[in-house]
């Protein structure tokens, strides 16, 4: 880029010390900043957060109070979810009425400095669903202002033969959600938008044909090199020792990695750390005794950053075998240290994964899932020389393209090319 665009970046949600959205939104506003003049317009709640991560109000960001519609809304979506950590759609669902009046909020802040042309793009970072739509896109676009849309991601369909997990996660209204399709504003902030950047292949199938030559293929998730700074030693001299990261709960398959490394646990020739909580520990817990690997598998709980690290890394394997995972970040912090994935080929993990970093499961029924990946493990094990050189190459390529900075410097491009005009074809950011 031959100069620093003025950029205005929504970010509704963006936090540093939060996970999930919040955290994704805040990692890619903030790396945005090496390379763009960016005012960062997000939601109060954030404020204190950004302040401490040294931001200075007013001048970097602006925080906008929604609360008067955020906060009853939010408490709503906690009763209809019906339970902790369950009812993702009925969250999103809900947030699709409360959202619109933050933007409405920026529109009267911001609005007559985009007509003024003070900022060359506005780019909306989050929501990431693409289910949310964006009643200052049609505003800006008249302004002469490209606005840029995304990363959207979300709404992986529910794979056959998981009715039960879906049950379980309370997600009665992912069998409506194709209906948000039908809103006449999402046709307009598809069509106002300069880019749409899409997080999964997934959501870029589901962009309409009409806009697919400006939508852009760029996963959500990325890595800070600061915050994964070891290196998996693949020690290969014992039994291997897996690693599974991320809430205990049934979409996410720690049952299905139980009783797939089972017999290898039995025999001594792996061992298993379990990173990570919810409400299915307690079963998972009784499910290791009656398969007598419980001697095997370590169960960690929940585990500060760090703390995560310092397990992780002792590991040579990920085993995530999760049926809908919309992003995947987990994927990429194990293989930013060196540990090997194996994942299900399905959604955001099986995008981030590659014949040269890890290890695909084809999506099927669940004792398919078992068979296939108690396969790949038993392969590994008769082999287990082929692990350091796939570490090495799955850490060399998150440092490569999926690094915070990294993706800056993709969005970047994307800036530029929006600038110049939109010269031939949408750049493309990844191979992939």
């Amino acid at each position: 880029m031959t100069s620093r665009p003025r950029v205005l970046v929504i970010a509704e949600a963006a936090n540093p010390e939060w996970v999930s959205v919040p955290l994704v939104g805040w990692s890619l506003a903030s790396a945005l900043r090496q390379m763009a003049d960016v005012h960062i317009v997000t939601q109060i709640r954030n404020r204190d957060a950004i302040v401490r991560a040294g931001l200075v109000e007013g001048r970097d960001f602006t925080a906008l109070d929604s609360e008067a519609i955020a906060r009853p809304l939010h408490r709503l979506s906690n009763i209809l979810r019906m339970g902790e950590g369950k009812g993702w759609t009925m969250i999103t669902a809900i947030n699709t009425l409360s959202y619109p009046y933050f933007e409405r909020l920026a529109w009267q802040r911001f609005g007559r400095p985009i007509q003024a042309g003070e900022y060359d793009l506005v780019h909306r970072v989050t929501p990431l669903s693409p289910t949310i739509v964006s009643p200052m896109a049609t505003k800006v676009a008249a302004a002469g202002v490209p606005f840029v849309l995304g990363p959207l991601n979300g709404g992986v369909p529910w794979p056959r033969g998981f009715d039960a997990q879906r049950r379980q996660e309370r997600e009665w209204l992912s069998y409506l959600r194709s209906a948000y399709k039908l809103n006449p504003l999402r046709g307009r902030s598809l069509a106002a938008a300069a880019v749409i950047l899409a997080g999964s292949r997934h959501t870029e199938s589901e962009i309409p044909p009409a806009h697919q030559s400006k939508t852009i293929w760029l996963p959500e998730n990325a890595i800070d090199p600061e915050r994964f700074n070891q290196v998996a030693p693949q020690d290969l001299s014992g039994p291997l020792r897996a690693c599974f990261i991320g809430r205990l709960v049934p979409y996410k398959g720690p049952d299905i990695l139980l009783e797939a490394i089972a017999p290898l646990a039995r025999a001594g020739r792996l061992v298993l750390d379990m990173i990570g909580d919810g409400p299915m520990m307690g079963d998972l817990q009784a499910q290791a005794r009656q398969l007598e690997i419980g001697h095997a598998v370590t169960f960690h709980g929940n585990l500060p950053h760090q703390a995560v690290q310092d397990v992780a890394v002792c590991a040579n394997l990920l085993t995530f075998p999760s049926i809908r995972e919309f992003g995947g970040g987990v994927v990429l912090e194990a293989m930013a240290l060196g540990v090997v994935p194996v994942v299900v080929d399905y959604a955001g993990p099986g995008e981030l994964v590659e014949d040269a970093t890890g290890f695909k499961i084809p999506l099927g029924p669940r004792p398919h899932i078992v068979a296939e990946l108690r396969k790949t493990l038993e392969s590994v094990l008769a082999d287990p020389s082929v692990l350091p050189p796939l570490g090495r190459a799955a850490r060399a390529r998150v440092l490569r393209d999926f690094t915070w900075d990294a993706k800056a410097g993709q969005i970047a491009r994307v800036y530029d090319w929006i600038l110049q005009g939109k010269p031939g074809t949408a750049p493309a950011l990844l191979q992939g």
